[in-house]
């Protein structure tokens, strides 16, 4: 037994807002809501849904033989969907998005009312942009807490008035040079007459002078290099861009001179220098990053017993950098 019913085309498109009518010619007379914002104003079958090939195939009989049709509209956006015959010669057509609904939203700026109320579309967007929010939420929580391990990192290995490297971050700049055998110039500075100038004009002088020596030390290396303040008035100078004994001379040099320039500090002039002892580095077997440092230290020594305000380098041996 065969149950007829009646249903205009408006009740039609209330339930299937996707819903395309056929004629007999293929002919559209009559569009779902939500379809005619995929499809305009187009008139036939062949004008919404341009052939891909060969036009054979595409007349009501095809369209109903093959039933379940994958539909490509002229602006690309593809559709999926059941053909039956209408009883009038024609075909009705019910259409979805299938797996492209999230981009078709975004594409014609759908909502809740361009679907069927009984559709788990609605339900399923609703999924994807809670996954997108929650996706979103913890990209941003893994931001933070990537920028806060960065952050910790990088206090972690700054001196804390001067703002350059501190100890830990000359270790770790050290200890990756030997392992590479990468050669590379080391040179120790101590600033002389500094005690002066605490006792002349207070502790606030003092940490200027050394944020200003900071800055010089900072000035006159390259990106690559390593300055760290290792404490009190000593800072320490990692110069793989100067390999060579004469090019580390050269800058120790340039280095004395800047920091025997006076520094200004309310209205009085701080006047110190710089003892320099210089390492270097050449590959030799079984040379530490506390053994290159010793041999810098011993050379500073070496030019404060000199008269201060000067550069001396240990000698490299095959155990290593000496003092002379």
């Amino acid at each position: 037994m065969h149950l007829r019913v009646e249903v205009d085309l408006a009740a039609l498109s209330a339930l299937m807002p996707m819903l395309l009518r056929l004629d007999a010619q293929g002919r559209i007379t009559a569009m779902g809501p939500t379809l005619a914002r995929v499809l305009g104003t187009a008139k036939t079958f062949a004008e919404a849904f341009p052939p891909e090939g060969p036009p054979e195939g595409r007349d009501i009989a095809s369209i109903l033989a093959a039933r379940r049709l994958r539909l490509r509209a002229a602006d690309g956006t593809v559709l999926r969907g059941l053909a039956i015959p209408d009883g009038a010669g024609g075909a009705l057509l019910d259409l979805s998005f299938g797996l492209g609904v999230v981009e078709a939203v975004r594409r014609y700026a759908l909502t809740d009312a361009d679907f069927a109320a009984t559709e788990l579309t609605v339900e399923l967007l609703y999924l994807v942009e809670a996954k997108t929010a929650v996706t979103d939420e913890l990209r941003r929580l893994n931001a933070r807490i990537e920028g806060a391990r960065l952050r910790a990192e990088t206090e972690a290995q700054s001196d804390a008035l001067t703002g350059i490297g501190n100890r830990r971050a000359l270790m770790a700049a050290l200890d990756g040079l030997i392992a590479g055998g990468r050669r590379f110039g080391l040179i120790h500075v101590d600033l002389d007459h500094f005690k002066a100038v605490n006792d002349t004009l207070g502790h606030a002088a003092g940490d200027h002078v050394l944020a200003q020596a900071a800055q010089v030390l900072a000035a006159e290396t390259r990106a690559g290099d390593t300055v760290a303040r290792i404490g009190g008035d000593e800072f320490v100078l990692v110069l793989p861009s100067v390999p060579d004994a004469a090019r580390l001379q050269s800058v120790a040099d340039r280095l004395a001179l800047r920091m025997a320039e006076p520094i200004a500090y309310g209205g009085a002039q701080c006047r110190v220098a710089a003892s320099l002892g210089l390492a270097l580095f050449d590959r030799q077997a079984g040379v530490s990053a506390e053994s290159l440092l010793a041999a810098a230290d011993a050379a500073l020594y070496a030019a404060k017993r000199a008269g201060r305000g000067r550069a001396v380098l240990a000698q490299n041996d095959a155990a290593g950098p000496t003092v002379p």
